[in-house]
């Protein structure tokens, strides 16, 4: 969904409101390799036309299929997000006498793209680390032939228990290391 600035021009005295389902599937999963699938985005806003700017505000519904952290088996995040983006054209911005707070996105061209903004929007929300429904509710880590995940406290347990016991086959140098400690 794209408006042009002359199209906006036309929205000078009223918001434009907006309500579309778009599918940015294909476009996500090329751009995220974490993104196993995006079901259809729900879109409601306005987007305000100011002497200086152009104000996006919508609300978008999906669910973003990503693979859990610890098992990679996939996992439906649903996602509600609301939105807030501030426009300018390279005129408006260096027109622009003093900085805002606010980030503000320049247009590279005469057009403001909804489904960039989506896009992008969608891919910031999604968290580092997702888990299953019984990952969450299991305190078991994976673990393997030789191998296991530990939380950073048993790891911490760990290392103060090996550091307390001395090889037996190094107690002897240790000892020695003391000797030469006391004849300084």
């Amino acid at each position: 969904m794209k408006w042009s600035i002359g199209e906006l021009r036309r929205y000078k005295e009223e918001a434009l409101n907006f309500s579309e389902t778009i599918d940015v599937n294909d476009a996500l999963t090329a751009r995220d390799n974490e993104v196993l699938a995006v079901t259809p985005v729900t879109v409601e806003g306005i987007l305000s036309v100011g002497k200086n700017e152009y104000i996006l505000h919508y609300r978008l519904k999906t669910i973003v299929t990503v693979p859990s952290a610890r098992s990679l088996e996939p996992v439906d995040l649903p996602l509600d997000l609301s939105v807030d983006e501030v426009f300018m054209t390279r005129e408006q911005w260096s027109s622009m006498e003093e900085e805002r707070d606010e980030e503000i996105l320049v247009l590279d061209n005469d057009t403001i793209d909804l489904t960039n903004s989506i896009e992008d929007n969608i891919l910031l929300a999604i968290p580092l680390q997702v888990f299953t429904e019984e990952e969450l509710k299991s305190s078991d880590m994976p673990k393997g032939n030789d191998w296991e995940v530990i939380s950073e406290e048993a790891y911490l347990q760990k290392k103060e228990e090996s550091a307390e016991t001395i090889d037996p086959r190094l107690a002897k140098l240790s000892e020695l290391f003391n000797e030469s400690e006391d004849d300084k």
